[in-house]
């Protein structure tokens, strides 16, 4: 999800744990994120990372 923060917009990925009548949440890396609806702008599903190669030796 894109939204709005002062100075500019971010980002949260990661996985829409819940979404309630005036926020979402959002799972990511760090933590979990509760975004307020009306600052969101842009959201999409986004396909998983592919999987990692092996180092080459």
């Amino acid at each position: 999800m894109r939204y709005r923060i002062e100075g500019g917009f971010t980002d949260a990925l990661g996985h829409l744990l819940a979404c309630a009548a005036g926020s979402c949440t959002v799972r990511t890396r760090q933590s979990d994120v509760v975004i307020p609806l009306e600052l969101v702008v842009a959201a999409k599903e986004v396909p998983p990372a592919p999987p990692r190669r092996a180092a080459s030796r």
